[in-house]
């Protein structure tokens, strides 16, 4: 659904967006990260560019992410109850992360080796690229599923295997908040922080609105390196941070090559397939949903038809979102979804509104003309 990418903040969706953002002048408070631990200062500016120029030429290290997203359990999120998603492409758990604290592994090497495992008690579930390979697999179900990448994926990073992926590193994370920043954005610093046994500065990216369910997201910038260690994004609605992906442990060496070479173990079912260049913005865009955004800045509400193929699977699924609110107005009725930093309504006319603010404003923006 390419219009989450389209409009960032419905996505938590880069850092050259951004430095052109602050360029343009106006939406930052110029304090600087400065040296209680030694390090030397820092602008807002500077470190948004010196995370635009970082390498990722490789690192390794093992990432802790952990959702309060106050998303209540729905079994059609969760893949009947064990994560998997319904094409039975052997993701498992992979899906599951949208709740709770998770451990991953990762290793990377460049644009075209990487590794995200993610570790669940004596489960692992790994997205393996290596080149033009890419494998999905999974210990518990026993299935991995070998995908081909076309030409016009060879200097792009791998492709999403699921829409309900949150970020599993910082950099994702990092890249995603960073795209959201405009004029409605405060970009400030705010010192420095030990993050996996490095020194790291703070950037602090706060809303100007008074009524978006994001309080602000926080980015630990590695001191050396300037790769993002941790990203935290706070709501409105707590005290601890809703969302936050970091290192515990991080090492900046390339890894050695036999990490991304991966060999099914015996007994796994492999199912091999292809991904098109459109999956991967090399050709055609897919169709996407009719869609407007009512409001501007982080209070914009978007508003969707769903395509009718969509709409009657949602149908045939609304047994399982029993479990939500029913809400009804001017606007029609619905189910509701009232999260930490975002709510959903999905209407019985098979309509979706989202957005970072409170139901009442996803209400208003379904009335709107």
């Amino acid at each position: 659904m390419s219009l989450l990418v389209d409009h960032p903040r419905l996505r938590w969706v880069a850092p050259a967006a951004a430095v052109a953002v602050i360029a343009a002048g106006g939406v930052f408070v110029s304090r600087i990260a400065s040296a209680d631990t030694g390090l030397p200062p820092r602008s807002a500016a500077q470190l948004l560019a010196d995370v635009q120029q970082a390498s990722r030429s490789g690192l390794s290290g093992t990432v802790v992410q952990t959702a309060n997203l106050g998303i209540p359990q729905i079994p059609s999120l969760s893949g009947n109850g064990t994560g998997a998603v319904a094409t039975g492409t052997g993701v498992s758990s992979l899906t599951s992360i949208i709740a709770g604290t998770h451990t991953w592994r990762v290793w990377l090497a460049g644009e075209q080796q990487s590794r995200l495992a993610l570790l669940s008690g004596a489960n692992e579930s790994d997205i393996i690229r290596n080149e033009s390979d890419l494998w999905v697999w999974s210990s518990r179900d026993k299935s991995a599923t070998h995908y081909t990448l076309p030409a016009s994926a060879a200097a792009s990073p791998t492709p999403p295997v699921s829409p309900t992926d949150l970020p599993k590193t910082p950099a994702d994370g990092a890249s995603e908040a960073l795209a959201a920043i405009d004029p409605s954005t405060s970009v400030t610093t705010d010192g420095a922080a030990s993050v996996a046994g490095r020194q790291a500065y703070e950037l602090v990216l706060q809303p100007k609105s008074q009524t978006t369910r994001v309080a602000q997201v926080r980015i630990a910038i590695d001191s050396e390196t300037h790769i993002p260690l941790r990203v935290q994004v706070y709501s409105t609605k707590a005290a601890n941070p809703a969302f936050e992906v970091g290192f515990t442990s991080v090492d900046f060496s390339t890894p050695d090559a036999r990490q991304f070479q991966f060999t099914p173990p015996s007994g796994t079912k492999v199912t091999n397939s292809a991904i098109t260049p459109q999956s991967v913005g090399g050709g055609a865009k897919p169709a996407t949903l009719t869609h407007r955004l009512v409001g501007t800045g982080w209070d914009s509400v978007l508003v969707a038809t769903l395509p009718a193929d969509l709409a009657t699977r949602l149908g045939q699924l609304k047994q399982l979102l029993t479990s939500l609110p029913s809400v009804s107005g001017s606007w029609g009725r619905g189910r509701v979804i009232d999260g930490t930093l975002f709510s959903a309504v999905l209407t019985d006319d098979g309509r979706v509104a989202v957005g970072a603010v409170s139901p009442n404003a996803l209400y208003a923006a379904l009335s709107a003309p």
